[in-house]
């Protein structure tokens, strides 16, 4: 028995992508309805196909690749176990066109919902933090008004389609070394509606939808964050056959902050202070979501110092609660000095006593007892 890989020229680790794609131009290649009266097409297609209901299932070629043919007991094999062939003949009859049918039909073609629409929007962070209604603008099917939706130019009237019977689909016989099956297509006289029109309407052409820059207002929830999606139902496109309308989903895009950053609900930001406000203290300025108030902090603030503003952040996109604000200081030390300014710094340094020198010997005092030395 040949191998499998070999019957698909393709390698032992080729993808199912590469195992599909050499089937089915292999299939098209020897199958019988394209070779008739060859034996030695009809073999080579036996024998692709049952190479290919191997290959194709995972848990098979897993077998096959460590037992060989007798790890898949036969169940690849042609005229044993038809299991698994209903994807094949699937690949075989989707290289044809159209379906396969043992005598039942598939249903005409009827209403049906429209697609989805995406649109991305961009805002604000304080727009974020609020809430804020925005009109879009998007380009999209409606159903045509002067047809209203039917596709029938108004006075005039649908026949049923004479090849397909009002059916919608046309059947071919099929002969194949699995037998004679029924090929199931569309019909390309009515396009599966099972009706002609006899006069169009004029302003959509027959389809029934006609397409409009349409503007439409988006509510935006207090609290969204970049990865937010706004749903609006009907907003995308029209349905087919009078089916519904798609959905129109909103991405919402949210842009930095000058000043302000967000952690889930929270908000963070560095707020600059002077040197003597650090150490006296002081009442100091800062800003808010909802702005300008007055905070006071205490003497001997150490620069990395985090304050904490409960219920100041970002209210939850669901209305329930807010989060916190959290600013840190950062002590602002003066770059020039005045003689003044310097001898005033000396003379604090000397009321500590802890000069910059003393401080600095004590430091590695510290240091000479921390390693034993």
């Amino acid at each position: 028995m040949r191998d499998y890989y070999e019957i698909l020229n393709v390698s032992k680790d080729a993808s199912q992508d590469e195992i599909k794609s050499s089937f089915r131009t292999l299939a098209k290649k020897y199958h019988p309805d394209l070779n008739p009266n060859n034996k030695e097409a009809e073999k080579n297609f036996k024998e692709i196909n049952e190479a290919y209901g191997v290959l194709s299932d995972p848990d098979k070629r897993r077998k096959y690749d460590t037992f060989g043919p007798e790890g898949v007991n036969g169940q690849g094999g042609y005229g044993q176990d038809f299991g698994g062939f209903g994807d094949i003949f699937d690949d075989i009859f989707d290289i044809f066109g159209g379906g396969f049918s043992g005598g039942t039909s598939s249903r005409r073609k009827g209403p049906a919902r429209g697609a989805d629409l995406r649109y991305d929007l961009d805002i604000d962070f304080m727009e974020a933090v609020f809430g804020i209604e925005k009109e879009v603008q998007i380009r999209k099917s409606e159903k045509c008004e002067t047809c209203d939706g039917t596709g029938i130019k108004p006075g005039s009237s649908k026949t049923t389609c004479s090849k397909c019977n009002g059916s919608g689909e046309v059947k071919y016989a099929q002969q194949s070394p699995f037998g004679q099956f029924v090929r199931v297509a569309t019909c390309d006289e009515c396009g599966g509606t099972g009706e002609i029109i006899k006069d169009k309407c004029t302003v959509c052409g027959g389809t029934g939808k006609e397409i409009k820059n349409k503007k439409i207002k988006v509510k935006v929830p207090a609290g969204v964050d970049t990865g937010s999606v706004i749903s609006i139902r009907g907003g995308g496109e029209a349905g087919e056959k009078g089916g519904p309308s798609g959905d129109l989903f909103i991405y919402i895009r949210v842009r930095k902050h000058e000043i302000f950053k967000r952690k889930g609900n929270d908000v963070y930001y560095t707020m600059p202070i002077s040197f003597t406000d650090a150490a006296l203290g002081a009442e100091i300025d800062i800003p808010t979501l909802d702005g300008i108030i007055n905070y006071t902090i205490p003497e001997g603030t150490q620069t990395g110092t985090q304050f904490r503003l409960k219920s100041k952040g970002i209210p939850n996109v669901k209305g329930v609660g807010k989060g916190d604000l959290f600013f840190k200081v950062e002590v602002q030390v003066p770059k020039k000095l005045t003689n003044k300014q310097r001898e005033l710094l000396k003379e604090f340094a000397d009321e500590s006593g802890e000069s910059h020198k003393e401080g600095k010997k004590r430091f590695f005092d510290k240091m000479k007892d921390a390693f034993g030395n």
